[in-house]
């Protein structure tokens, strides 16, 4: 946010436009996050206990309750061991998942691949579209490195380099698992794969491997949902916080332990009442990621630098900020549709 402030125009967008749709995207990933790791607890619980009669919102919570103590990490400085604990871990699990994929799309026990689309016209096309925000959420992530680098000087030097890893490693481990996974399963690849690894209580390869990539998944869930409320959890401190105080002063731990929890518990409800990740990445994806990463760059660059209007990046960007507002719009529509559509079919608190 506060990059956007050292721009010519940006001062007031900052503030009232591109903060808080940060705000707003990094909280959503939050929610993401806090139902996606309920689901792998799930998931584990099943293995072990295949009647078992714990719902999804129980494992959602028994998540959140690790977020709590996790949130109370005071500053995104007293974070670094855990984004590179974060790392290690994302890589794991994308290669767990990558190698449990092929296995069993290798093995007689995975079901027949099938890559035909499936819907009516209707759903295909919003379904494009809903695809198009999950994918910009995906990339998406670079906005915590964007966000942390602005906190302190120099930011062009830090900001590139913490991109540069970021989508780096967003290519290798996302690719890999969509590709492996898309491969292996065809149209049943769920919005978590991992639950394509099981069925019907019975695991399609060895369960300490399920469990193994299960764990390595709840493990980075955590550390990504505290990474992405960091930003929440400074704002709020901006308005409660006594600077004139240390931060570790009872002055400042009890609003900060307030405050955070507060965050913390906001989200598991809204995790627990509305389980539907797919969902919910497409609504950040196409109301936040978007804007953030393909439309405000492309609008500020002209704005700031003013390339003549008869030079070609003057009207690529035009291009780009018209084709991804449209496809911003249009997104928005197809997440919202969906959520309608399966909070047609689910009811709050649901257990899917």
């Amino acid at each position: 946010m506060d990059c956007w402030r050292n721009l010519p125009h940006g001062r007031t967008w900052g503030r009232y436009y591109v903060g808080p749709i940060q705000l707003v995207v990094c909280y959503g990933a939050v929610v993401g996050n806090t139902l996606l790791g309920g689901e792998c607890l799930k998931a584990i619980y099943l293995l072990s206990v295949p009647d078992g009669s714990m719902k999804l919102y129980e494992f959602v919570m028994i998540f959140g309750s690790m977020m709590l103590i996790l949130a109370q990490f005071p500053s995104f400085h007293s974070l670094r061991y855990i984004n590179l604990a974060s790392l290690v871990l994302c890589l794991a699990y994308s290669a767990c998942a990558a190698t449990g994929s092929i296995y069993i799309g290798n093995s007689s026990n995975g079901a027949e691949k099938d890559y035909s689309l499936v819907g009516d016209t209707e759903s295909r096309v919003f379904g494009m579209f809903n695809a198009i925000a999950i994918i910009a959420t995906s990339f998406g992530n670079g906005i915590i490195p964007e966000i942390q680098a602005t906190l302190a000087p120099p930011v062009k030097g830090k900001m590139f380099k913490g991109l540069c890893l970021c989508y780096a490693i967003v290519l290798v481990t996302f690719f890999s698992v969509a590709i492996s996974g898309y491969w292996a399963f065809g149209n049943q690849a769920d919005a978590l794969i991992l639950s394509n690894f099981v069925v019907d209580g019975r695991a399609l390869m060895p369960k300490w491997f399920v469990f193994m990539t299960n764990m390595f998944t709840i493990l980075q869930l955590s550390a990504v949902a505290v990474v992405y409320c960091q930003p929440t959890n400074e704002a709020l401190e901006r308005a409660f916080a006594d600077p004139m105080s240390g931060e570790l002063s009872l002055r400042n731990i009890v609003p900060r332990v307030i405050s955070r929890s507060l965050v913390v518990i906001a989200a598991i409800t809204l995790a627990a009442m509305l389980p539907f990740f797919g969902d919910i990445n497409s609504f950040v994806g196409a109301f936040g990621f978007i804007p953030l990463d393909f439309i405000l760059p492309a609008v500020f660059f002209n704005l700031t630098f003013k390339p003549s209007k008869r030079s070609p990046i003057f009207w690529v960007n035009i291009t780009i900020a018209v084709i991804f507002s449209i496809l911003g719009v249009i997104a928005s529509i197809a997440a919202v549709r969906q959520i309608a559509l399966d909070a047609e079919t689910y009811k709050l608190f649901a257990d899917v």
